[in-house]
């Protein structure tokens, strides 16, 4: 019985056709425009942001690490440029 009744709904919404779903598209469009930004806000409230000295020292930490790649990758490339120019 509970069955035959979905059925029923299940049909006259889709009699309805797409334009009821066209028409709460546009009805809803700034909700659903405005929903991640809301969802954003309230998770950069749960942020626990770094202090001052703690935001310096790991920035000073990422710095002296792209130094030392940039080194490491230099020495790479000038060894395999002298390989390359033994084998010539």
């Amino acid at each position: 019985m509970a069955d035959e009744k979905n059925v029923v709904k299940g049909k006259e919404q889709a009699k309805e056709g797409s334009g009821n779903k066209f028409v709460n598209f546009f009805k809803n469009l700034p909700q659903n425009i405005a929903r991640p930004f809301k969802n954003m806000w309230h998770e950069l409230r749960k942020v626990t942001w770094p202090s001052r000295q703690d935001l310096i020292k790991y920035s000073l930490i990422v710095l002296a690490f792209l130094v030392f790649m940039g080194v490491v990758i230099g020495l790479l490339d000038l060894g395999s440029s002298a390989l390359v120019k033994l084998a010539l």
